[in-house]
């Protein structure tokens, strides 16, 4: 039972080395030991503190990072309207060139098929008056070949010559 039941020098011993050890270290250790919970409490503290700037920072940086997305989207589609409209510009002065180009082709060679009309023209003309007096030769030679039917025929000239 001795185990069970502690003498009294011994609690008494063991009390005094407890106190003992207890100012030791309430005197030494502890203060060291408080110190090092207040600058991990502090550094925690710092910590949490410095993560709650970086958290607002963050914030500040994705609203910020948002507008510039934004404003990058909004310049994007102006521009993406400025290549519209200017290659609808291009389109239509280049539509518009060759129309002018086409009507200039179309009234050139107008011009040109007109001129040779009128070469053509010309020339038949030519060829049919030349077939004409070639044909009236002959046929003048024919009827006009004795002297009377000449002068009949020349009398004939000068009396519708007289009443034209």
């Amino acid at each position: 039972m001795q185990l069970l039941t502690p003498g009294l020098g011994l609690v008494i011993w063991t009390l005094l080395a407890f106190l003992v050890v207890f100012f030791i270290l309430k005197k030494y250790a502890w203060p060291a030991i408080l110190g090092g919970l207040r600058k991990r409490e502090q550094t925690i503290a710092d910590s949490l503190a410095q993560a709650e700037k970086i958290k607002s920072e963050m914030a500040q940086m994705k609203s910020e990072n948002e507008a510039i997305l934004a404003k990058a989207r909004e310049e994007r589609s102006q521009m993406l309207k400025e290549a519209r409209e200017t290659k609808d510009k291009i389109i239509n002065e280049a539509k518009e060139h060759a129309k002018n180009e086409a009507n200039k082709i179309i009234s050139e060679a107008q011009t040109a098929i007109d001129a040779q009309k009128m070469a053509a023209l010309t020339e038949v003309k030519n060829q049919v008056g030349k077939l004409v007096i070639e044909v009236t030769e002959k046929i003048l030679r024919k009827e006009l070949s004795d002297k009377t039917n000449q002068e009949e025929h020349i009398k004939g000239l000068v009396n519708e010559v007289k009443l034209s």
